[in-house]
């Protein structure tokens, strides 16, 4: 099979709550434009190309994609371009989106929501993607203060039916542990990836323990962050990328999803050909010994 004709099921499967999805997925922050993602000066992406790609995500048995009402450029909206291209939803679709943080229509960086913002935020979500539920919603924070009182207005929103189930982003162990005495977290969303330090691996094996899953952002990127990936790979990352035919994109994707079965990936792109190669990236199998030389580069660099 070559890259085109893998599908997101080559990852594997695992549940968020009562939903089971493709551990490979689709990271809609650089759909609304070119360029770097959460700029108020960015570049539109053209409508029909993101709305094709959206298209393409499903057809490759993409069923998780993540999103949120903050990421948009001067014309468009991610949460507005997967309602345009995929409403109405497949059945087994998963859309996930975050609340917390906020921009103004200039593009500008709010304060983030308070207990009291946050159902305007929930709100905002179900209008631009349609739906009269969101699948789950992480709340994302800064910092290492409560989270109680933000956790807690969300969890009345899902008792109220607006929301079906909740996670965390952005996170210290301890906000695992106060969440969940206030309502079950079904992921987690941090930074994550190889050089990741020592205390988000200990996280990502906490979330393991406790079967929630655990979903890295800039896996790929690394420190390119909203940039993107940056062209800085490691001799042994390139090494084994040349060894499999393979991208070095690819080989840091397939390091991170073999790091547990409950990791899940949700790179992004808005190349339909690094889309098809960051599917196919979950259908890897890494050897015992590429494995050995990643994990070395992992805690030389962590």
């Amino acid at each position: 099979m070559t890259s085109q004709t893998i599908t997101a099921a080559a990852s594997g499967t695992w549940n968020l709550g009562d939903m089971t999805v493709n551990r490979i997925g689709f990271g809609a922050m650089r759909l609304p434009q070119h360029g770097e993602a959460l700029t108020a000066d960015a570049v539109p992406r053209d409508r029909d190309q993101a709305i094709s790609m959206l298209r393409r995500v499903v057809e490759l048995g993409v069923n998780h994609i993540d999103t949120a009402a903050f990421y948009f450029s001067s014309l468009r909206s991610a949460n507005e371009l997967i309602n345009q291209a995929l409403a109405p939803y497949p059945d087994d679709l998963v859309i996930t989106t975050k609340v917390g943080p906020g921009r103004d229509p200039s593009g500008r960086w709010l304060p983030h929501a308070t207990p009291e913002q946050l159902r305007g935020q929930v709100e905002e979500n179900l209008r631009q993607l349609g739906r009269d539920h969101l699948d789950v919603v992480n709340l994302r924070i800064v910092g290492t203060d409560s989270i109680a009182e933000r956790f807690g207005a969300l969890a009345e929103l899902r008792e109220a039916g607006l929301i079906r189930h909740l996670g965390l982003s952005n996170v210290h162990r301890h906000h695992v542990a106060e969440a969940q005495t206030i309502a079950p977290v079904v992921c987690v969303q941090n930074m994550y990836g190889l050089g990741a330090s020592p205390e988000q691996q200990e996280f990502l094996h906490l979330c393991g323990d406790q079967r929630i899953a655990f979903v890295p952002f800039y896996s790929i990127a690394g420190t390119g962050r909203t940039a993107g990936a940056t062209t800085d790979q490691s001799a042994e990352v390139h090494a084994v990328a040349r060894a499999r035919g393979v991208s070095a994109a690819q080989i840091r994707l397939a390091w991170t999803l073999h790091q547990g079965p409950h990791v899940l990936a949700i790179p992004g792109t808005g190349d339909l050909g690094h889309l098809a190669q960051n599917v196919a990236a979950g259908s890897l199998r890494l050897s015992k010994e590429e494995l050995a030389v990643l994990d070395r580069l992992h805690r030389e660099t962590a």
